[in-house]
Formats: C-alpha cells, structure tokens, sequence
C-alpha cells in the first residue's frame, strides 16, 4: 500500500479494478455501469438503505436478503449481484461508495473523458455548457465532462477546474486578492 493511500482507498480501488476487468471480460461493462449508477441515485435517496448496507452489527444473511431483492428489482447484471454478495461476505459493502466513483472513473477514464468542475455566476443552459465542453474537448484533445454548479456569489465571472489546472475568472477572487493587497500594504 502506497504511503500517501489510506486503507479504504487502496481496498476500493481494488475492489473497482476487479469489478471493472470482469465487467470487461463479459462484455457487460456498459449494463454494469448504468446499474451502478440506477443504484446510486436509490442508495442517495434511502437513508435507511445506506445505513442498513453501512451497519456492520446487521447480519450477513439479511444483507443478501436486501440485495438480491434489489437486484432483482433493479435487474442488476449478475457481475455486480455477485460483486454486492462478495462485499458483504467480505464484510466490505461500508466501502461501497468509493468503490463505485473509483469504478465510474475507470469507465470514464476508458472513454478518453476528463472530468472537470465548473461554476459559474450566471446558471448557464444546457447548450452553453455543451459548446464550453465541445470548445475545451477540441483544445485538449479529449472529452470533456462537466460537474457545473451555479453560484451567484461569485458576482461575475467562472471557475474552472481540469485536472491540475484551475483558472479562476470570478469577480469574487479579484476581490479577494485586492483585499489581501491592501492588508499586506
């Protein structure tokens, strides 16, 4: 295990791997994706759920009761109902948030997609982002794609980040930088 790593990153980013090459190897790595994702939105509007899977003292058979009953109503690939019966025999489904977005990265990252953040001053339309995106995918030679977030309290201006780059155009952080110029003075 890497040195700058925590345990939990390391074992879901294990588990993703795993689950992402069988998902390959079957051909079932779009079905597989989706599912993850159809499960997501469910486990981000169930508190219960999420904290029945999370809750290490619920016993071990009535979490594959859940699951296979999920499942079924879900109609998860067999991978990834095997997948979920293995994590919590392994008594690792606490992981499986990471374990997921490590996946979904993997997917991502197979696409030749890079994810980016933006956040505007003004709520932009769908088609304003879709030409940022297309702008930016033909400057960089990949496919962009945005988590966008609207924030007024910028006054005016963006924020972007791609990667390691991060450009800052808000009125907001010229302020703020003005701000410390005269403190410092």
């Amino acid at each position: 295990m890497s040195a700058n790593k925590s345990f939990s990153t390391e074992t879901s980013e294990r588990y993703s791997r795993a689950l992402f090459e069988i998902s390959k190897e079957t051909a079932e790595l779009e079905k597989v994706e989706n599912d993850i994702k159809n499960f997501q939105l469910l486990i981000d509007s169930s508190i219960e759920l999420k904290n029945f899977l999370k809750d290490p003292t619920q016993a071990i058979s009535q979490q594959n009761k859940a699951i296979n009953l999920l499942a079924n109503h879900l109609s998860f690939s067999k991978n990834l109902k095997n997948f979920f019966l293995l994590l919590i025999e392994k008594r690792r489904i606490f992981f499986i948030k990471k374990i997921f977005e490590s996946f979904l990265k993997l997917c991502s990252k197979k696409r030749g997609e890079i994810k980016a953040s933006l956040i505007s001053s003004k709520d932009l339309s769908q088609l304003e982002l879709d030409n940022i995106s297309k702008d930016l995918s033909d400057s960089t030679g990949s496919i962009i794609k945005f988590d966008y977030k609207f924030d007024k309290k910028l006054i005016g201006g963006l924020k972007l980040q791609l990667g390691s780059i991060m450009i800052d155009t808000s009125i907001k952080s010229k302020l703020k930088k003005y701000e410390q110029a005269m403190i410092e003075n």
